[in-house]
C-alpha cells in the first residue's frame, strides 16, 4: 500500500479538477451561488450564455449525471446518478421539498452498487417519509477491528447485501419535532474471506453472513429551512435499532446513533456549518454492521469501513463560500475514530480528515448543488467523490 500521494495521484487530480471547470460551465446558471447584483445589472436582458445554462439545467432534471469517486483502497468508481428535488403540491409554499434520487457505480476493482432512495415530505411539514433500497456486491476492506489498526494488516473480503429501511415520522407540535418508527432489514451473503484472515482467526460474528431485521425508534429536530443546501438553522436526529431474534434476526443487537448539526451563515451567502455524529452497538454484532468511519459525508478521504468497531465518534466543521455565479468553494476539517466502549475513546486515538471541494449549482429553484471533493489523511489517504447536494 502507499504510504503518501504520488505523483500519478497527483496529475489525475488536476486533469479531474480541470474536467470539473468546464462542466461547470457548461452547467452555468444566473441563479447559482452568486451574491447579489446590482439594479441595472438585474434589469439587463439575459444573455445567450445564461439563456443556454437554462435549459442545460432543465436537461439536468432529466438526464443522469456521471459520478465518480476514488480512494487509496476501493480504486476508481465510475456510475450514473439522478438526483430529483421536488414540490408535492404545486403552489404549496409551505411544505418543503421531497428527494428522489438513484445510483448506479461499478469500480476498477469488482465493486457494484445500486441504490434507490427516496426522502417525502408531506403537507404542511407533518409527515416525513424515509426509504432506501440497496444491493451491493464489494471486495470490501478492513485493517482489522479497533482503532489502533494499519495499512499494513489490511486485507480484502467479498460480500454481497441487499438491504431496505424505511421510516416514517410525524410531526409534534410548532417547534419542528418529529418522532417515529423504522424497520431496517439486512441480508448479507457469499462472505469470503482468506484462510489467515483477521476475521477467521478471531472468529468474528458474520463470516457466515447473516439475516437482520431491525426494528428502530427516531426522534428527530429538523431546524433548516433548505434540507440539501442549509444556509443557517440546525437539525438533530436520534435513532435506536433493535434486531432481535425472534424476528428472524441471526444476530441480536441494538445499535443507537445521533447525529447533530448546526449552521451559520455569518455574512452575505457563506455558511459555517458543524457536524458531530455518534454510534453504540451491543450485543452480538456482526462485522459488517459495526460502527464505520469514513464515506463520502463524513471523515472524507478514508475509504468507509477501513477502520471499524463496536462505538464512532467523530466531527466535522465546514466552511462553504460562493465564488461567482453559480460556482462556490469548500474547505473542511474533521475529526475521528473508533473504539470499543465509550470508556476506550482516549484523545491520543483521533485521525484527521481535511480537504477541499467545488460547488457547482444545477437547481437553482431548490439550491441544489453538485460537490466535486478532494478528502485526505495522514499516511496517505485520499480519495476523490463526486456527488449531490451538501455532505451535510
Amino acid at each position: 500500500m502507499r504510504t503518501s500521494i504520488d505523483n500519478k495521484y497527483g496529475q489525475k487530480a488536476v486533469f479531474l479538477f480541470k474536467i470539473v471547470l468546464l462542466f461547470g460551465i457548461y452547467l452555468g446558471s444566473t441563479n447559482g451561488l452568486s451574491q447579489q447584483q446590482d439594479t441595472i445589472q438585474d434589469q439587463k436582458e439575459p444573455s445567450k450564455f445564461d439563456k443556454f445554462n437554462k435549459k442545460a439545467e432543465k436537461w439536468f432534471t432529466y438526464i443522469p449525471a456521471p459520478i465518480y469517486s476514488y480512494s487509496s483502497e476501493a480504486g476508481h468508481v465510475y456510475g450514473l446518478a439522478k438526483f430529483n428535488v421536488i414540490d408535492l403540491y404545486k403552489g404549496d409554499t409551505i411544505t418543503k421539498p421531497s428527494r428522489i434520487s438513484e445510483v448506479v457505480t461499478f469500480s476498477s476493482k469488482g465493486r457494484i452498487n445500486v441504490s434507490s432512495s427516496t426522502d417525502l415530505m408531506f403537507k404542511d411539514n407533518k409527515y416525513l417519509v424515509l426509504a432506501f433500497f440497496n444491493y451491493k456486491k464489494t471486495p470490501e476492506y478492513i485493517q482489522g477491528i479497533g482503532n489502533n489498526v494499519n495499512r499494513d494488516s489490511i486485507e480484502e473480503i467479498s460480500t454481497e447485501r441487499f438491504r431496505f429501511s424505511a421510516i416514517g415520522l410525524r410531526k409534534f407540535g410548532n417547534k419542528n419535532f418529529y418522532a417515529g418508527f423504522g424497520l431496517d432489514i439486512n441480508n448479507y451473503f457469499e462472505v469470503k474471506t482468506e484462510p489467515d484472515s483477521y476475521l477467521v482467526q478471531n472468529n468474528v460474528p458474520g463470516l457466515d453472513g447473516g439475516f437482520e431485521f431491525g426494528l428502530q425508534a427516531i426522534v428527530a429536530l429538523e431546524g433548516r429551512e433548505n434540507r440539501y443546501n442549509p444556509q443557517g438553522g440546525h437539525f438533530i436526529i436520534s435513532k435506536y435499532s433493535y434486531f432481535p431474534s425472534f424476528l428472524g434476526s441471526d444476530y441480536e443487537y441494538v445499535s443507537w446513533e445521533l447525529d447533530a448539526r448546526k449552521y451559520f451563515n455569518p455574512w452575505l451567502n457563506h455558511v459555517v456549518a458543524i457536524q458531530a455524529t455518534t454510534e453504540w452497538n451491543n450485543g452480538e454484532v456482526p462485522f459488517y454492521s459495526l460502527a464505520q468511519m469514513g464515506g463520502s459525508d463524513r471523515m472524507r478521504g478514508y475509504y468507509e469501513g477501513i477502520i471499524r468497531d463496536r462505538v464512532l465518534l467523530d466531527g466535522q466543521i465546514e466552511y462553504r463560500m460562493p465564488v461567482w455565479n453559480i460556482f462556490g468553494i469548500v474547505g473542511w476539517i474533521g475529526t475521528g475514530r473508533v473504539a470499543p466502549t465509550y470508556e476506550d475513546l482516549s484523545l491520543n486515538g483521533f485521525r484527521l480528515s481535511y480537504g477541499t471541494g467545488l460547488r457547482i449549482m444545477v437547481d437553482s429553484k431548490h439550491q441544489t448543488n453538485l460537490r466535486f471533493d478532494f478528502g485526505f489523511g495522514p499516511n496517505g489517504v485520499h480519495g476523490f467523490i463526486i456527488n449531490f447536494a451538501e455532505a451535510f
